[in-house]
């Protein structure tokens, strides 16, 4: 890494966005809803938003291959590369932009019993300052939020 790109880059406090919400649900049962090739798609992406699945492995190792789909059709491709996965505890991931596309960002989600509900923690590691900073410029903290709204309604509906 040259100098101007470490300078570009940040320190990782600089560029990293955490997301946190307490669902009522058994933590087997939000696990399972994350880590489910049918459901996943279902609730993944913001309030209007719909995936379009290419290929899915839900491993260490694997891959997520899919378009995220804006309710205007604007079609956002995506590709995340599955690095840990720790059932029940912990999935690691790099966010691709587009199959095998430029790294957007290293993301990991965590899963907490906190006494019959799921805490989970959502994080993102991009890969530059300006990366986070646009990226909250367009809302990425409240789309993100929206995200994991989506996942709590599938888990609790019913």
């Amino acid at each position: 890494m040259t100098s101007e790109q470490n300078a570009n880059a940040g320190s990782p406090a600089d560029r990293t966005m955490v997301l946190q919400r307490l669902i009522q649900a058994p933590r087997t049962v939000v696990w399972n809803s994350w880590m489910n090739e049918e459901t996943l798609p279902q609730w993944w992406g913001p309030d209007g938003f719909s995936c379009r699945t290419k290929r899915i492995d839900l491993r260490s190792g694997g891959e997520w291959v899919f378009d995220m789909i804006a309710p205007d059709g604007t079609v956002f491709p995506n590709h995340h590369l599955y690095t840990e996965v720790r059932p029940e505890e912990r999935i690691e991931y790099t966010l691709l932009w587009g199959e095998n596309g430029p790294k957007h960002a290293d993301a990991w989600v965590t899963f907490e019993e906190r006494n019959g509900a799921t805490m989970v923690t959502l994080g993102m590691v991009f890969s530059s300052e300006a990366e986070f900073q646009e990226a909250k410029g367009f809302g990425a903290i409240e789309l993100g939020q929206q995200t994991l709204g989506k996942l709590e309604r599938l888990v609790t509906s019913g």
